[in-house]
């Protein structure tokens, strides 16, 4: 929408529909300009977007398409795994196999590589910079003036600064949890995500994330892939936005649609108005058996 300004003035506006796109923050600022006329909003915000791995899911694949749903455009998408929850015991060999996919994808200096492009803007970049402040870095954490280079981070928790807003951008937080129940009850304590990412083979399990857990949409034993299926629709709940789009839903959500009921002139019937006698009454009662 341009600068400040520019914004102030496009939202003093009145508009049939308001679709948005970006920050939470920004997404309540437009919510509220777009009540002041009670126009209806579909607000899609992004958020912390988790990937969970539990112990029956393929390591080797999923660190792959992790790799590739983190860093695609530098992590700077609104779907992006915002970071991983991982089951104890296999943190160790994940973070081998996710260091072998950042060197096969990205070469042993990612920041040279003509496939990783660079951070959108300085004020982007410094902002990123400081979320990686005083954590443990387990890979990368190189960067320069243009680039932040594929980054996982160590003993990250719910209250690390990493873990108090979108990251949006090329670092990968990690978190241990030790049972399903631990999983669960920990993330009910985060705000509802736009995406979520569910590594495992187990069908009970899934039902419990789909059953007990509030996001937007996701992929399972994948990333991003549910963004690209034009059935299904797109868009967050709760602090992750309101409404949803794409193929037939995106054509639902700027239509409205307007019921008419067209009447015949050359009869009418008297039993609809008033006196309402008991003659009528009885009438009535036979239509509606």
């Amino acid at each position: 929408m341009g600068g400040l300004e520019e914004s102030k003035d496009v939202l003093e506006q009145r508009y049939d529909y308001i679709f948005f796109t970006g920050s939470t923050q920004v997404g309540k600022i437009v919510m509220g300009q777009a009540a002041k006329n009670l126009t209806p909003v579909t607000l899609e915000l992004g958020g912390k977007s988790p990937a969970i791995i539990d112990e029956t899911a393929n390591l080797k694949l999923t660190a792959k398409r992790i790799v590739y749903g983190k860093f695609i455009n530098a992590g700077q998408t609104c779907i992006a795994p915002d970071y991983v929850m991982i089951k104890d015991s296999l943190k160790d060999k994940f973070i081998e196999y996710t260091k072998m996919y950042i060197t096969e994808f990205f070469g042993e200096d990612p920041m040279t590589s003509e496939d990783y492009p660079k951070i959108v803007n300085e004020k982007h970049h410094t902002r990123l910079l400081g979320l990686m402040k005083g954590e443990e870095v387990l890979i990368g954490g190189r960067f320069n003036q243009d680039k932040i280079e594929p980054t996982i981070l160590n003993n990250i928790t719910k209250n690390s600064k990493i873990m108090q807003e979108e990251i949006f951008g090329p670092i990968l937080p990690l978190i241990t949890y030790h049972s399903e129940d631990d999983l669960i009850k920990e993330m009910k304590d985060y705000e509802k995500p736009l995406a979520l990412y569910l590594f495992s083979k187990n069908k009970k399990f899934e039902d419990k994330v789909i059953n007990q857990l509030s996001f937007g949409g996701g992929t399972f034993n994948d990333t991003i892939m549910h963004f690209a299926n034009h059935h299904l629709p797109f868009g967050g709940v709760g602090a992750s936005g309101m409404g949803a789009y794409h193929g037939n839903h995106t054509f639902q959500t700027f239509s409205h649609s307007k019921g008419v009921v067209k009447r015949s002139t050359w009869i009418d019937l008297e039993l609809r108005y008033p006196p309402y006698t008991k003659k009528k009454l009885k009438l009535i009662k036979k239509f509606v058996k």
